[in-house]
């Protein structure tokens, strides 16, 4: 059996995807105190370009965080450096209080941090379900000779994951396309894939990069919906967004990165009429952000 799975059984335990009416508003959750993830004078240079330049973040246990700025402006370069894809050139990154700075990716996805991309990278020639099954891989116990030999625990432990897995796509109403090629899915349903697949790993942290792109109204809207129910089920969001609607609609806090600096940080209201902010964005002296 999967290392770790009790700690996270209950999230997968249940197949009602109903958003609570408490989880509906985001201002009426408390703010845990505890932090999860913080990150201290984070800098990612590539060469003369200061990517990420001195970036301070705490993200608190419960949070949905969300991290915007304008193109450019070093968003994915953080989840990059937070993650293990690439080596800060300076700062700290402490997760549930170990310093973690420099780990490579499997091993941040072991310690429980787990990520989507902004260019969906899904496994087309696996099916829905194979692919949620791969997020499984850092909690399996079973080596490769297991595997090859197709002992008895290696059935178990396959079999085991592949329930986990349907249970996962039933949490994103995909369970109907288990069987087809994940290619084939169309563009929203890809990107629900991506997320069941990070919450295979049952991470403490999802970190989501612009999960809404490309997505029509309708789309975004059950997106929404499936973030905040994912929060219910106590886990902590870190969230990367260009959509002001889904920004503003579900975050607890934000921060703004404007040429790979943070300008401000607070809540959506807070940021949404901040002089700084909103110059960023349209270049000129507006009242506030549209949503």
């Amino acid at each position: 059996m999967c290392p770790g799975h009790d700690r996270r059984e209950f999230f997968f335990s249940g197949t009602n995807t109903a958003v609570p009416q408490d989880a509906q508003n985001p201002t009426t959750v408390a703010q845990p105190a505890r932090p999860l993830l913080e990150v201290t004078s984070l800098s990612k240079h590539f060469g003369g370009l200061k990517a990420v330049e001195a970036v301070d973040l705490t993200v608190n246990e419960g949070a949905i965080f969300a991290v915007i700025g304008p193109n450019g402006a070093g968003k994915t370069t953080i989840f990059n450096c937070l993650t293990g894809l690439y080596a800060p050139t300076a700062g700290r990154v402490r997760f549930k209080g170990r310093d973690i700075t420099g780990l490579k990716p499997h091993k941040v996805i072991a310690v429980g941090m787990a990520r989507t991309f902004q260019n969906i990278r899904l496994f087309g020639g696996m099916t829905v379900l194979e692919n949620v099954m791969v997020g499984t891989h850092c909690r399996m116990t079973g080596g490769v000779a297991g595997a090859l030999l197709r002992t008895p625990g290696a059935k178990r432990e396959e079999s085991w994951c592949a329930r986990r897995a349907m249970r996962l796509l039933e949490f994103v109403k995909l369970e109907g396309m288990a069987d087809q090629w994940a290619r084939n899915l169309p563009y929203g349903s890809q990107r629900r894939l991506e997320i069941a697949r990070a919450l295979a790993a049952e991470p403490d942290l999802l970190l989501l990069d612009e999960p809404a792109a490309g997505m029509n109204p309708a789309e975004t809207d059950e997106l929404m919906k499936l973030i905040l129910q994912i929060r219910t089920r106590n886990m902590t969001i870190l969230l990367i967004e260009h959509h002001m609607k889904v920004v503003m609609g579900i975050s607890d806090r934000i921060a703004v990165l404007d040429y790979g600096m943070k300008i401000a940080e607070g809540t959506p209201a807070e940021v949404r009429c901040n002089p700084r902010v909103v110059e960023a964005y349209l270049g000129k002296d507006d009242a506030c952000l549209e949503i």
